[in-house]
């Protein structure tokens, strides 16, 4: 089994978690072991992604679509509503 040094730890961090293994009836060590392997065994949170983002992935294996090209004309002159 590897090992692990962790070094520079504030005081409080230390305290509290001296307290939660005594809480548990454990070694500090045992407890740090069982909060690094509960918190990496959690299922890894979703990346928030924007609703194009999303719709994209979902209807990208259904592959795109090609839509013709659209001549640009020039914009025509605003309706004259004094007439």
């Amino acid at each position: 089994m590897a090992s692990i040094l962790i070094r520079k730890v504030d005081e409080t961090t230390k305290r509290r978690l001296r307290l939660r293994a005594a809480t548990h009836g454990r070694s500090m060590e045992e407890e740090a072991r069982e909060i690094l392997k509960k918190a990496l065994s959690e299922p890894k949170p979703r990346k928030e992604v924007g609703l194009g983002t999303a719709i994209r992935q979902i209807f990208a294996p259904l592959g795109g679509v090609d839509l013709p090209d659209i001549p640009r004309e020039p914009i025509g002159d605003p309706p004259d509503f004094d007439k």
